[in-house]
Order: structure tokens, then sequence, then C-alpha cells
């Protein structure tokens, strides 16, 4: 804990609940290796901070519009089991300089030859969404949800409001927790520019994208939000492909039903 004594408060609990969330991920089996990644935006509590006094500095091709985000971000090849007992190891708090061409590290990145993640473009995209609409969503996760991903795979993923209510009908806390559902993004290579441009159109109107044959992804007001976005929506799809597995095609809630979750 002493690595964290001279950061505010609040971003020590942030850190913390990564830290927590990160085990729930190794426990689940969805961050094998150095799979997934996790970014936070922490730019409003480091209130004063003159950017520009900072003199180590990283040359990166930022968006104009991330000039002075700060972000705690997880780092590429890290393994997010890590995150747990040496989080200043494998990520790092950056923040991006007054021209966005370059990013110091304030915190972390201890390990050798840190670099942020290869998503680091689809992040910071992500981030600048939630903050020009004002969503209050400060927390991204990238993860390998087992399920999901083998959904990914099924020709459902094809078809995106059959695929939503397929989960949907499995039981009402998914409609509940994730009433915007899934957004079903095509497949693209990570770390590309679009991927991320797929990604931010699924968030549009959806609480999880799900990446075609990789992975899904959440966003949410804090990393426990964002993680519970993942959690229950791959609950859906496991109760599915064990019904499936036990030889039948589950009923489930009727349309009227759904619908009488959300208006009550």
């Amino acid at each position: 804990m002493d690595a964290l004594k001279n950061l505010p408060a609040e971003v020590v609990k942030n850190i913390k609940q990564v830290r927590e969330v990160a085990g729930y991920l190794w426990e689940k089996e969805w961050a094998e290796k150095s799979s997934g990644n996790i970014s936070i935006d922490l730019s409003r509590l480091f209130p004063g901070l003159t950017i520009n006094q900072i003199k180590e500095e990283v040359p990166c091709d930022f968006p104009k519009e991330a000039a002075e985000m700060i972000l705690f971000v997880t780092g590429s090849g890290c393994r997010l089991r890590h995150l747990v007992d040496r989080a200043e190891e494998v990520a790092a708090i950056i923040a991006v300089n007054q021209t966005a061409t370059a990013y110091s590290v304030l915190w972390g990145g201890k390990s050798a030859g840190f670099k942020p993640t290869s998503e680091l473009s689809a992040h910071i995209k992500i981030h600048l969404f939630n903050s020009a609409n004002q969503s209050g969503r400060r927390a991204v996760i990238h993860a390998h949800p087992i399920e999901l991903v083998v959904l990914s795979h099924h020709k459902l993923f094809k078809d995106e409001a059959l695929f939503n209510h397929s989960l949907w009908k499995m039981c009402p806390e998914i409609k509940l927790y994730v009433p915007r559902g899934v957004g079903c993004a095509e497949y693209a290579r990570y770390g590309t520019e679009e991927l991320a441009n797929l990604t931010l159109e699924a968030l549009i109107n959806h609480d999880v994208v799900l990446w075609e044959k990789h992975g899904a992804l959440a966003t949410g007001v804090d990393m426990e939000e964002a993680f519970d976005f993942l959690d229950v929506a791959n609950k859906g799809a496991k109760l599915l492909l064990l019904a499936w597995s036990a030889g039948f095609d589950p009923e489930g809630l009727s349309a009227e039903q759904l619908d009488e979750l959300i208006n009550t």
C-alpha cells in the first residue's frame, strides 16, 4: 500500500477496486496470460496538475481532444492477475500533454519496458465519448467472458436483436441489469482503429460490446459497474448454453414479461 500513499484518496479507491476486479477476472478465467485490459479516466481527480511541467515524455499520437487527460491504464503484455498485488508494475497513471503528442507516467509503470495496452486507442475514444455525452462512465474493462465468446462464434451473433432477446429471456436480472443489451461488433484485429470505431459505434446504444471471436468490453461509472455489466451479460450466455447442452431450446421469459420488467 506504500506505493499508493501519495495519490489522492479517490484515486486510491479506484485502484483498490481494480485490484478486486482483477481477482474476479482471474478466478473466472476471463483474463488468461496477458489478455484483457483496463482503464479509468482520472482527469477530474488531479485538479491543478500542470501537465507541461512534467519533463519525461513518451511520444504518442493521441486525438487532440485527449490533451491533458489523465488515465489509469494497464500495460501491454502485462498479466491482469498481477494487478492484485503489484499494480504499480503492470499498470500506470499516465498524463497526456497539452498538445496530445506524448504522455508522462505519474505513477506506476515500473515493469521493464512498460507501455500502455495496445488497445489504448479504443480506450481513449471511449473515454472521450463518455465525457462528451456526460454519461458519468469513467471505467473501461475488456476481458474474455467465456460463454459470451463462445456465442460470438454462433450464427445467433449475426442477429443482434435475437441475440439480446436470447440473453434477456433467461432470467429477469439480465434484462434489469443490462437493459440496453449487447452490441455485436464484427471481427476486427485487436489494437486497430477499425476495432476502436466498431466498439464506439456499438456503445452508443448498448451496455456491453461483444467482439466477434475475441472478447467483450464494458464501460461503467466505476470498475465495479463495468465488471457487473460483463458478469450479468455473460450469465445470460451461460444459462443459454447450459440449456442447449441439456438438449432443449429454452422458452424463457416472453416479450410481454420482459416489457413488464422495464415498465414497473
